[in-house]
């Protein structure tokens, strides 16, 4: 299948139109599709947020802003699909409990769209792990975040997990100071590498 079919295909895609429904929300599935398959990065999210499912860009937040600092890069090479791809786990936003809480992405997503999605997307040399949906399903085991991001140094230099950079994880960051001064600059070196 050409790139162009694919995401035209994706882009309908509606096999969660009635678990949307039956959250909170109540929202229609809105594919959020930033990837292109000259892409070297390839950024691995969970599912786009409320923000996200409104703007239609990936990382439209205080998320995004720390997360483009982590890596290093202005916001013109971030949003450039050619340079990097960003590939959540599900594509559309899931809704929220009937509490207020995000919902994981729904897993029919992943299995229906990551192999094909990755088939067009043959130039990545990096692959940033953002969180345990993504590192579980590129690493092929179900462990802890910290477990994962602290273990980086097995999967690097061409897989890097990573924390969700939400503010939620600011005390996260407090307590594992050498995730700024040790993976971080790592990090920032090797997508310098690979996007040059």
């Amino acid at each position: 299948m050409s790139f162009e079919a694919l995401t035209s295909e994706l882009a309908g895609c509606t096999i969660c139109a009635d678990r949307f429904a039956a959250t909170a929300t109540a929202h229609a599935p809105k594919p959020v599709i930033w990837f292109a398959s000259g892409a070297r990065v390839l950024i691995a999210g969970q599912a786009p947020g409320l923000r996200v499912h409104r703007s239609g860009k990936p990382f439209t937040d205080p998320s995004g802003d720390r997360l483009r600092a982590w890596m290093g890069v202005a916001e013109d090479v971030f949003y450039d699909r050619r340079r990097i791809a960003i590939v959540p786990m599900g594509f559309c936003f899931p809704g929220y409990d009937a509490k207020g809480s995000d919902l994981p992405p729904p897993k029919i997503c992943a299995q229906t769209w990551r192999e094909r999605v990755m088939e067009v997307l043959p130039k990545v040399r990096l692959t940033l792990l953002i969180g345990g949906y993504a590192q579980n399903w590129h690493l092929g085991r179900a462990g802890g975040v910290t477990e994962t991001v602290a273990g980086w140094r097995s999967h690097a230099p061409d897989v890097i997990p990573l924390p969700h950079p939400s503010w939620r994880n600011t005390g996260w960051l407090k307590k594992n100071p050498w995730f700024e001064t040790e993976l971080l600059p790592v990090l920032r070196a090797r997508v310098t590498e690979v996007l040059a």
